[in-house]
């Protein structure tokens, strides 16, 4: 038997639960005699009376009822799950506030939000530049960003960015008459580019990694800033070595302008991840720009 058009059998099951003609063509939008004439060709198409009519109303038959229990509560799921599709058709709408670090904004953030935003008008994302561990829901931030993803228990951790390398690197003037460090203890002998992080107002050890053995060092210097970009500005200028991401300084490297040091005792960090509370229902802009930072190699 060939297969039946939806469009005749979402008529029966108009016409037999509203056992009437003129009530069932009044909710399908359609004329009665265009009803009729559809549910009649079923009939004819199956060999089987599938509804009673008479001067009090239209009941189904034996056969008419059992297709009713069968068909009607498919035929309902199927219009609940067309109708959830709503959520993704209205436009997504809302605000949501990220915290992450400079770096982390510019070279991997921005570069995303600026494909992604054009496409939803409507979704609104704040980015707020911090080098501070903070509670993101007590702040009222939506989201942070940081390395790696060992984070409380509570939270949720999507892998955004590739592995990030640091680099030691100084300006070609700097070196001028000056020895070259060999590792991180002789970093004492040099002028160096200070980060001071909001985190307890301190500044930012430089971490080093060789082997099994691991370094922590507090360089002294005559510059300390609160951002990343301002202290790669400060070390082109000659103001002393810098701290820096790899992919921050590599072009000054190729060009000449920046020399790189103690790169056998520089290591790598696990890339950056977006963390944000465990809810169980994510706003459908939330979900969304998740999805368009997530990390594709």
């Amino acid at each position: 038997m060939p297969r039946q058009p939806f469009s005749e059998l979402l008529a029966f099951i108009a016409v037999a639960r509203a056992r009437s003609f003129t009530r069932a063509a009044a909710r399908l939008q359609i004329s009665q005699p265009a009803l009729s004439h559809t549910v009649r060709e079923l009939e004819e198409k199956f060999g089987v009376q599938l509804l009673i009519r008479s001067t009090r109303g239209v009941l189904p038959t034996e056969a008419g009822q059992q297709l009713l229990d069968r068909l009607a509560p498919e035929f309902d799921e199927i219009e609940a799950e067309i109708q959830a599709l709503g959520d993704f058709r209205d436009t997504p709408k809302g605000t949501i506030r990220i915290t992450a670090i400079d770096y982390a904004i510019r070279s991997l953030l921005w570069p995303k939000l600026a494909k992604f935003l054009p496409q939803y008008p409507d979704i609104k994302v704040e980015l707020i530049n911090e080098y501070e561990s903070v509670d993101i829901a007590a702040r009222g931030y939506d989201a942070g960003v940081r390395f790696g993803q060992e984070l409380a228990q509570d939270m949720i951790s999507v892998r955004i960015g590739p592995d990030v390398r640091n680099a030691v690197v100084g300006a070609k003037s700097y070196f001028s008459g000056r020895t070259r460090p060999n590792t991180p203890h002789d970093l004492t002998d040099h002028r160096c580019i200070n980060l001071r992080t909001s985190t307890y107002g301190g500044l930012y050890e430089w971490e080093f990694v060789k082997g099994k053995r691991s370094y922590s060092a507090r360089v002294d210097g005559s510059v300390v800033f609160n951002n990343a970009y301002d202290i790669f500005e400060a070390a082109k200028a000659g103001f002393g070595l810098a701290y820096l991401p790899e992919d921050m300084v590599k072009s000054g490297i190729l060009k000449g302008q920046l020399i790189s040091v103690l790169e056998d005792w520089c290591p790598v960090w696990s890339g950056f991840h977006l963390y944000y509370p465990n809810r169980r229902q994510q706003s459908l802009a939330m979900t969304l720009l998740v999805d368009a930072l997530r990390h594709r190699q």
